[in-house]
């Protein structure tokens, strides 16, 4: 009996183990491959913001949540549809959720609301990618007034 909880036990651990391998390695990769640190939200209490990777493809932003098991992305904003409707610096009751993030950004991508929160760095290179587009086409960057 005693051999058998034993066992159980450390196949428990070996797949925890394995687990949280297949997530740091995703992260590196993501990372490596142009990733950004950011947090995203979709329903909007204090308690909802998940921690993720950002990744630029194209005409899209993709993140992937960083506690997720997906092989794709968890959100994907086009950029030619995307609308900034709003920006604001995190609120003091976020500050645990969000900790190194020095704006907010509700956006709107095809009706659905999302809330991007994000270092400066960050901030920058969002806004400069939203804006970038090839020649002969709009920039796909409005704001809502």
């Amino acid at each position: 009996m005693a051999g058998t909880v034993a066992i159980v036990v450390g196949v428990v651990l070996l797949l925890a183990c394995l687990l949280l391998g297949w997530l740091a390695v995703r992260r590196v990769r993501l990372m490596r491959g142009g990733g950004v640190d950011l947090c995203l939200r979709r329903r909007f209490a204090v308690t909802d913001w998940h921690f993720g990777v950002g990744r630029y493809r194209g005409d899209e932003f993709a993140w992937y949540r960083l506690t997720s098991f997906r092989v794709g992305p968890t959100v994907a904003i086009d950029r030619t549809e995307v609308e900034i409707v709003d920006r604001r610096a995190p609120l003091p009751e976020e500050s645990f959720a969000i900790p190194y993030a020095t704006a907010v950004l509700r956006c709107r991508d095809h009706g659905e609301d999302v809330e991007l929160a994000m270092s400066q760095d960050v901030l920058t290179g969002f806004l400069a990618w939203l804006e970038a587009t090839p020649p002969g086409r709009s920039t796909g960057y409005r704001q809502a007034s």
